[in-house]
């Protein structure tokens, strides 16, 4: 989400607070010097937390607040959060008294009230402050670009990582497939609504309001997620095709002409969901549950009941990082045999060849026939290396000999390659998908020319296929046993 449009939000978020803040406070964060100003801070947050008076009394002292955060720039806001999290943490003496009366209790009563007793001292008030800004106007769409100045500031201000990390769980309980609101974009859509559709697209720019145009054409579809207590905020955009097949290229999809090829959306079989962003980088990392595109599938059948195929035409984002690393990987072992093998015939050998290869071995031992493929595929990168400036948006010429390589390797990377500790597929967009249910159909080479597509993954694409009959099945394999649905074609490339 561009940084733009989150002060811009802030700003808007600014003036309708400054309405409903009361009077009794008239002085701003800000102005004095700085024994005075934290001072300040203290006897703000104290007054939010104390919760005397009404409902109105409450709005208007956290509007007082949330005003002027506002006006703070970017280092008095994270000073201001800094003395928050530092001095608004969990009584931890009071807590441990509880702990203490809990051990010597010997009446299950007793504990179990304890119990309760620890869990509400466990929250820290300054959760409880971030809770009270739900009541404002804004306040959560507040709370959400708040979480992505705090993931922005993750390097220059560590100590506010737990303020993140708790703000990720507040975020994540209020945002559930189960609150959403699904929504068709027209272009008869309000004009702010586009502009955010321009704003926020992240798999394939639109580049124009002709392109966008050309996006929400007869033929094309575009739906948004909202939550209710963002009501004019986009959570996730979805842009779908309606194409007869499967499609194997984004660039016929969205480079096109108007006059001449909108199609008829009635005599389509085929739905293509091409781009899927999430529009509030404040919720990055937050699941919106397991079947969103689930929802969407739904809604294109009940309008068009001709559509017999719901498939994506997905970019693989972290294929060329992986790539560059195995060939590493594979340099690494290289370098090491030659070491062990130098040594075989020294009365050191046993000891310097085993210590070689316990520093370079790599996590998960590559099999042979991928060290090979890998082998063939190393042109691919050597020229980014080589050249000193970085070619790895630029649209490369797949050689003969490395194609049918690269498409072994891209299934592999797929199918088998996981994230450290965890039974899931390592490529995120992968990873989405097989949780909503789909199973990896087919891979397709030179499938996208933009630069990101060939810094990704050398212009390969993927589609996942949602099949109605087993997408709850495939999406309990995957899920539950880390298990992922594949066509035969694409099991047979992984080997």
């Amino acid at each position: 989400m561009s940084q733009t449009f989150i002060d811009r939000t802030f700003d808007n978020i600014r003036q309708l607070w400054r309405d409903i803040r009361g009077t009794s406070v008239v002085r701003s964060l800000g102005f004095d010097d700085e024994a005075a100003q934290k001072d300040r801070w203290r006897q703000q947050i104290a007054d939010c937390l104390a919760h005397r008076g009404g409902a109105v009394s409450a709005r208007g002292r956290a509007a007082e607040l949330g005003h002027d955060f506002l006006r703070l720039d970017e280092a008095g806001r994270i000073e201001f959060l800094h003395l928050l999290v530092n001095e608004f943490d969990v009584d931890r003496a009071k807590l441990g008294a509880v702990i203490r009366d809990w051990q010597q209790a010997d009446d299950l009563a007793e504990r179990t009230m304890l119990e309760s007793r620890m869990r509400t001292d466990l929250v820290p008030p300054y959760r409880k402050l971030l809770q009270e800004f739900t009541a404002l106007p804004q306040g959560v769409k507040f709370l959400v670009d708040l979480r992505a100045d705090l993931l922005r500031w993750r390097k220059d201000a560590p100590g506010l990582v737990l303020l993140e990390q708790d703000l990720k769980t507040l975020l994540s309980g209020w945002f559930d497939i189960g609150f959403l609101e699904l929504h068709q974009i027209t272009w008869n859509s309000p004009a702010a609504l586009l502009e955010k559709l321009i704003a926020y697209e992240a798999v394939h720019q639109i580049r124009s309001w002709d392109d966008l145009k050309s996006r929400l054409a007869n033929d094309r579809r575009c739906f948004a997620f909202f939550h209710p207590g963002m009501p004019e905020e986009p959570l996730i955009f979805v842009e779908v095709a309606l194409v007869s097949g499967i499609a194997e290229n984004v660039d016929v999809l969205i480079d096109r002409d108007l006059d001449d090829q909108i199609a008829d959306p009635t005599r389509a079989d085929t739905a293509i969901f091409y781009s899927i962003s999430n529009a509030q980088s404040g919720l990055a990392g937050i699941s919106f549950g397991d079947f969103l595109i689930k929802r969407v599938v739904a809604e294109l059948k009940r309008d068009l009941p001709n559509l017999q195929q719901f498939a994506t035409l997905s970019p693989i984002p972290g294929f060329r990082r992986w790539l560059t690393a195995a060939i590493d990987q594979v340099d690494a072992m290289t370098a090491a045999d030659v070491v062990d093998h130098e040594n075989a015939e020294t009365p050191e050998a046993g000891a310097m060849g085993t210590a070689v290869m316990v520093k370079t071995e790599p996590q998960q031992q590559l099999p042979q026939h991928l060290v090979e493929d890998i082998s063939l595929c190393r042109p691919l990168v050597a020229s980014e290396k080589s050249d000193g400036a970085k070619q790895a948006d630029k649209v490369q010429q797949i050689p003969a000999d490395s194609r049918p390589a690269l498409l072994r390797l891209v299934a592999h990377y797929l199918l088998n390659e996981r994230r450290p500790g965890r039974n899931t597929a390592l490529d995120p967009v992968a990873h989405f998908h097989l949780s909503n249910g789909a199973r990896v159909e087919r891979l397709n080479l030179d499938a996208n020319s933009s630069s990101a597509g060939q810094a990704q993954s050398f212009g390969l694409m993927v589609n996942y296929l949602y099949q109605s009959g087993e997408i709850e099945k495939n999406h309990e394999n995957y899920v539950g046993g880390g298990k992922i649905a594949a066509s035969g074609t694409v099991r047979r490339l992984a080997g």
